[in-house]
């Protein structure tokens, strides 16, 4: 009844229900341009293709895709090309004054950093669009090719460039007109949609396969992913709480100041960012599996076993590495305890100045080892998954990028709809409590 009445309210607020039904109607567009394969492919022949992502590197794109990649689509690159883009622009601002001047300015800063973004996901998506083009034409047969030659390549490349653009265009609407971040919504979307399907065929599986424990074995599995997303969920939202007392100021005849407040430190201030640039540099290895020398290709059939023991140690091992790396770019206690002291604010007990930057720096180290660890144990926690017997597909929701995007992203959102509600004066979602939005470093992809 509680469930009911609070979507009854949902509803009753124009604003809120003309922004969620905004957002389910820019998804839908996405999800529908997803199957509209490019002019001049035979939509019949694309079996070998489904075939090449089911598994690898391609895999990981084409469920970020929602399976735009393996179906030769006009939204093939999906979003990706925008996140590198980001991740570049955001690399870019650690190391060049230009760009860390633009992210202090404010919102015209902010403008400036967005159109620049926007300028280099069209060149890394005209980049990569040949490189498809290519992968197409290997994979599929001659006969799938209705149009070749250059007019298919050139049309084909203005087409996956166009696709990327349109993608970009309905995140930012989602996050203007509609509810949460669109571009990370649309990430979200693309792994969702693969869900069914794996879980349809882990349940007919266990179904058929009934030595190996039958519905017994997959209610024990959807008991253990219950687990899995309550943990991540804790990782998602814990932190470490640092009191701070602001000094009393008489402005006239009025007081300012004297109330304690606290800094939310995140035990998981890096987000998933650490396992994108972990699992980037994973694929290194697999290239020497070519190479005619023994050493060469022992190791990168090793690296190419994603199951195996050198793969996920060294996989946990760069996971840890970049948490902190990460953590160190983003959080920057130098800045925040000069703004604390800008505003006439001390940590108790912890003199101002040096003193302070030195406890900040102390707790975020404490917090983030056993933050990178569970972290880590969540990356490689597919690998285990596929190793009781769970199929590929669906052991990725066990952990890894997809896990976190996806408990990252609804928390994010039900936090924004909690918002609206609490701000009309209705009950928020939770019968107790609020629901805290990733609020920070890595808040979005």
């Amino acid at each position: 009844m509680k469930f009911i009445e609070t979507i009854r309210n949902i509803f009753k607020i124009e604003d809120l229900r003309a922004r969620i039904l905004t957002t389910l109607g820019f998804l839908l567009i996405y999800r529908l341009g997803s199957y509209v394969v490019l002019p001049g492919i035979d939509p019949q022949q694309l079996d070998q293709l489904k075939v090449q992502t089911s598994d690898g590197l391609l895999s990981m794109i084409n469920m970020f895709s929602g399976g735009a990649f393996s179906n030769a689509s006009i939204f093939a690159l999906g979003i990706m090309p925008y996140i590198s883009a980001a991740i570049v622009i955001q690399l870019l601002g650690m190391a060049v004054p230009y760009f860390r001047r633009l992210q202090t300015e404010g919102e015209s800063g902010r403008k400036k950093i967005s159109q620049i973004t926007r300028y280099l996901t069209v060149l890394i998506t005209a980049g990569q669009a040949p490189g498809y083009i290519a992968n197409l034409q290997m994979q599929l047969p001659t006969s799938a090719f209705v149009v070749s030659g250059t007019f298919f390549w050139l049309s084909s490349i203005l087409i996956l460039v166009a696709g990327t653009i349109f993608v970009m265009w309905l995140g930012e609407r989602i996050t203007e007109k509609g509810i949460g971040n669109g571009i990370s919504l649309l990430i979200m979307i693309g792994i969702i949609a693969s869900l069914p399907s794996a879980l349809f065929q882990e349940f007919a599986f266990r179904l058929e396969d009934q030595s190996g424990g039958g519905l017994v074995m997959f209610i024990v599995e959807m008991a253990i992913m219950f687990v899995v997303f309550m943990a991540v969920i804790l990782l998602v939202q814990g932190v470490r709480r640092i009191p701070v007392q602001y000094a009393k100021r008489i402005v006239g005849s009025r007081q300012y100041g004297g109330a304690r407040q606290y800094i939310p430190l995140k035990i998981n201030a890096a987000g998933v960012m650490p396992i994108i640039f972990a699992q980037a540099l994973m694929f290194i290895p697999m290239m020497f599996t070519g190479f005619d020398s023994d050493a060469m290709s022992s190791v990168g059939s090793a690296f190419s076993d994603i199951m195996g023991f050198w793969y996920n140690f060294v996989f946990a091992v760069l996971v840890i590495v970049f948490t902190y790396f990460y953590t160190a770019i983003t959080i920057n206690p130098t800045q925040m305890a000069e703004d604390m002291k800008r505003n006439s604010g001390f940590i108790p007990g912890v003199k101002p100045g040096k003193k302070t930057v030195e406890f900040l720096d102390a707790v975020m180290s404490r917090i983030t080892l056993p933050g990178s660890i569970f972290l880590a144990l969540v990356a490689i926690l597919p690998a285990f998954a596929m190793a009781v017997g769970v199929n590929m597909q669906f052991a990725q929701f066990f952990g890894g990028t997809s896990l976190l995007i996806l408990v990252g992203v609804v928390l994010d959102t039900l936090q924004q709809i909690e918002s609206h509600l609490l701000m009309r004066h209705y009950d928020g979602l939770m019968k107790s409590g609020r629901i805290k939005g990733r609020v920070g470093a890595g808040a979005s992809i």
